[in-house]
């Protein structure tokens, strides 16, 4: 053709619009740099012979930028065409939506028609199909009732287009009854009626109308047909049928079709048959780029991330350039703390290739680093982003939400309403999952609430369910129940957030109590539920009713979720029974993130820090990354043992070598090792220069260090901060009182008490209790409710004469009361867990370990008893407070006297 076109311009033949639209059609069949450069040499040919006014060179021209993606070289052609028609517009509306810029197409349609250009069957089948990409129901319906005005419907092309668009907006009933009314169908008509079915995930109305269509016998099925049909049975439930219609594309010899192959590799690997998948790939002749995006999305899926990033490397190696979909999946392969320099090369590459300025790349950056925690990162790669969307603020709110800054969250939260964007129900629930206390409910979490009720967003589960935790985790089990009581119809996550919620307070019973509701409202137990009754059980430090539910969650083929298994293993833990929890634990090789964690966390809650290092040290030399609860737990371990220097070595290290973000409570961890050593100076001066604001749980921990050590100044400025932040606080008073009775400052004490008084505030009771077969045997201080109160009250008197001849002084620095040494030594004697140690030395048999459980940390005089205890009656005793477990044994404790 261009070899003609020469032999014209040498013999002076003037040049035609017709030759030279056919010789830019030519150009779309060559390859993509060539293509363009021989379609722009007949741009500027046509410029030079003043041909530009020949509409028919235009459009050809629009067509060909269109498909080699140069969408502002089309944009500006179009505004140069002194005339355009119908084909003009429809090229130009072609070149923009094939392109990503589906509303700018929408516009150009909407000025064609203000100028009066009337539309011919393929424009409407143009802008229809547009409508059904954007889902935009009320432009669809618009464009829909124009066709019927212009009478088009009748077109076969423009009602295809309409059922697709019907079908992509949602309605059903509408599609089927214009595919009914059809007087003619094509393939394609058939083809639009399985799409929208599997689309729906009706995969049963799929396979009617594939019947219906093979029965009239005079149209065949084809390629579209099949991957239509394949993609209603990517799903465990139908992937038999899958392979049948597999079969059928063999039989027809449509197996070689690449779409197809596309089509089967994502059907077997979604249905959880990834062998079948890679066989399927991996045998494949000829591959195009979504046959590699599949495959590595398959193994993203399959969690199979080494394999995804390898298929990548051999994708980088052929002639096909990796495109947004591509990155996107690759960059789900490295969103874990683990894969942290594998993200940071993809995302090298995706600099190189300029891809970064992709909405849907630059989205899926800040996911993988939010899930590495990378903050930094994230905050970055938010600001270098040209466009932002929901999901870009979603995912920087998620980031600040997992570290439990409220306060960046919400500034989020500002600047996206006011850059226009409109939040979805998962920027609520990402925001509400930030706030932790009542403070923060008090500013943010209330307003948002009423944020929630006006827009509407409450009448979402996910944000109703959200709201449940939210009121929990601040504190306000009342409003978590009122909301879950306004649910009318209650889903499993309903109930799950609720009885998470009781767990959550300290209310097990409740929440055990709840799961048989929820049962008896017809919903069946699953792995989320299972593993909050065992956290009940946990909380309720109740061994029997924990191992029961275990044995439910064998019985109904729960007991191999992760989930469960943590629970599980959680359960034996707090229920003193680390030897059944090391018999759950997976093998290494395999055990899940979580397992770690809660292993490291029973080993801190025991005392036992070698073993939580060493654990520690184990994990990451298996490959595993730890992550922000496995230097929680580590640093904890840290904490309980006292050990400051290796506290803050493990601290500077999470970022610096593993690539976490200190979050409040590795602060936490720091404040109260510091604070437990008397090392005050150091433990504001970190406070000052922490990353995250100071919140209740450091300036609690520095009140309760500065009581141990008797530091004045310190209590006050802790107290201070405390109320600041919460003035109805009962703990800040009372661990204030408790430091001025320490320093003997009743005065003090007095004005403290009759202030709580005053407000309506009361301290909580200090309660301690021992579990015997079916019967639970709770005590107060001083109790005598108890049907045995003479025999335990005889049993302390002998205690404590058989601990006088081992040489026992009471420490009287845990009495907070003005009294003589003899009452305050009567007082200590009336403690709680003092009366549950009688009665289980009078219960429990010999040889059988003692334990008992207390809401409250366990004093210095009674810690001291149960050590004489356990070596003078050579008694096995195990303490659980709410902080750590104590192991007492032959006169000595597993916490080393350091609690």
């Amino acid at each position: 053709a261009f070899d003609l076109l020469r032999g014209m311009r040498e013999r002076a033949v003037p040049l035609s619009g017709f030759a030279l639209a056919s010789l830019v059609t030519a150009c779309e069949r060559r390859d993509k740099e060539e293509g363009r450069a021989c379609g722009a040499a007949i741009h500027a040919l046509t410029h030079k012979a003043g041909l530009m006014v020949n509409v028919y060179i235009g459009t050809a021209l629009l067509h060909l930028y269109g498909s080699r993606k140069h969408v502002l070289d089309a944009q500006k052609l179009f505004q140069e065409m002194p005339e355009r028609n119908v084909v003009s517009w429809t090229a130009l509306m072609v070149a923009l939506s094939s392109n990503g810029y589906l509303e700018e197409a929408l516009r150009a349609y909407r000025r064609m028609r203000m100028e009066g250009v009337a539309c011919n069957a393929n424009a409407f089948a143009t802008v229809v199909s547009l409508c059904g990409s954007l889902e935009s129901e009320m432009a669809g319906l618009q464009v829909f009732s124009q066709v019927l005005v212009s009478g088009l419907q009748r077109q076969v092309s423009v009602a295809n287009s309409l059922i697709t668009m019907l079908g992509n907006i949602g309605r059903v009933k509408d599609a089927e009854k214009l595919f009914y009314r059809m007087e003619g169908r094509d393939t394609i008509s058939w083809n639009a009626m399985v799409s929208m079915y599997s689309h729906e995930g009706l995969c049963s109305k799929c396979f009617m109308v594939f019947s219906d269509m093979r029965r009239g016998g005079l149209l065949r099925h084809d390629a579209t047909t099949m991957c239509s049909l394949i993609c209603a049975c990517a799903s465990s439930d139908y992937v038999n049928i899958g392979s049948g219609i597999h079969s059928l594309c063999l039989r027809g010899g449509l197996h070689s079709y690449i779409p197809v192959i596309n089509a089967l590799v994502n059907m077997y690997s979604t249905a959880g048959k990834l062998v079948d998948a890679e066989f399927l790939f991996w045998s494949m002749g000829r591959r195009d780029l979504i046959s590699w995006n599949t495959m590595i999305s398959s193994y993203v899926q399959s969690g199979n991330s080494m394999d995804a990033l390898k298929t990548l490397g051999q994708l980088l190696q052929t002639n096909e350039s990796p495109d947004r979909m591509t990155f996107s999946s690759a960059l789900g392969a490295c969103s874990s703390p683990g894969a942290l320099m594998d993200g940071r090369m993809v995302h090298a590459m995706i600099l190189q290739l300029s891809l970064d300025c992709n909405l849907l790349v630059g989205n899926s950056l800040l996911t993988m680093y939010g899930k590495c925690s990378c903050i930094q990162d994230v905050e970055r790669v938010f600001q270098l982003m040209s466009t932002h969307d929901v999901v870009s603020c979603n995912v920087l709110i998620g980031s600040y939400s997992a570290l439990e800054d409220c306060t960046k969250v919400m500034q989020v939260f500002t600047w996206m309403r006011r850059a226009g964007l409109k939040p979805n129900y998962i920027t609520i629930v990402n925001i509400q999952g930030s706030f932790k206390s009542s403070n923060e409910l008090r500013n943010y979490g209330l307003p948002l609430h009423a944020y929630t009720i006006h827009t509407g967003f409450v009448a979402d589960d996910y944000v109703s369910n959200s709201l449940i935790t939210m009121y929990a985790n601040c504190g306000d089990l009342d409003s978590s129940t009122k909301v879950f009581r306004t649910i009318i119809k209650k889903s499993v996550v309903s109930w799950n957030a609720m009885i998470a919620a009781n767990v959550q307070h300290g209310h097990g019973e409740e929440g055990l109590k709840l799961s048989m509701d929820m049962r008896h409202a017809g919903n069946n137990l699953d792995h989320v539920c299972l593993a909050e009754c065992l956290s009940s059980s946990a909380s309720l430090a109740s061994l029997e009713e924990g191992m029961q539910l275990h044995g439910l969650g064998v019985k109904c083929g729960l007991d191999n979720d992760s989930h469960v298994v943590n629970a599980a293993m959680d359960m034996y833990g707090k229920c003193g029974k680390m030897d059944e929890m090391l018999k759950m634990l997976p093998d290494p090789a395999v055990r899940p993130q979580q397992c770690w964690n809660t292993l490291i966390s029973g080993y801190a809650k025991y005392g036992y820090f070698k073993e939580a290092e060493d654990t520690f040290k184990h994990m990451v030399s298996m490959g595993r990354k730890p992550d922000y609860v496995t230097f929680v737990t580590l640093l904890s371990a840290c904490s309980h043992a006292g050990l400051v220097d290796k506290s803050i070595d493990y601290y500077n290290s999470m970022s610096s070598v593993f690539g976490v973000s200190p979050g409040i409570k590795h602060c936490v961890c720091i404040v109260d090792v510091l604070g437990r050593l008397g090392r005050f100076t150091e433990a504001e001066k970190f406070i000052e220069d922490m990353p995250v604001l100071p919140n209740d749980l450091i300036w609690r921990s520095l009140l309760s260090s500065s009581r141990t050590h008797k530091n004045l100044d310190i209590g006050r400025k802790a107290a201070k901060k405390l109320l600041e932040l919460d003035p109805f606080d009962d703990s800040a008073y009372v661990l204030l009182s408790n430091l001025y009775a320490t320093s003997a400052r009743w005065s003090d004490v007095d004005r403290l008490r009759s202030h709580m008084k005053n407000i309506n505030l009361n301290k909580r009771p200090a309660c301690s209790w021992l579990k015997q077969k079916k019967e639970v045997s709770t005590f107060g201080i001083g109790d005598r409710s108890h049907n045995d109160t003479e025999k335990i009250y005889a049993k302390l008197d002998e205690i404590f004469l058989k601990l006088r001849e081992v040489g026992y002084v009471a420490d009287t620095s845990s009495a907070l009361h003005d009294t003589d040494e003899e009452q305050k030594e009567q007082n200590l004697w009336n403690h709680s867990e003092k009366l549950a140690l009688a009665y289980g030395l009078i219960t429990v048999p010999e040889g059988c370990t003692v334990r008992i459980f207390k809401n409250l940390r366990v004093c210095a005089d009674c810690h001291l008893v149960f050590k004489l205890v356990s070596m003078v009656f050579d008694r096995e005793i195990v303490l659980r407070d709410p902080y750590r477990f104590h192991h007492f044994k032959g006169g000595s404790c597993s916490c080393s006297d350091f609690w």
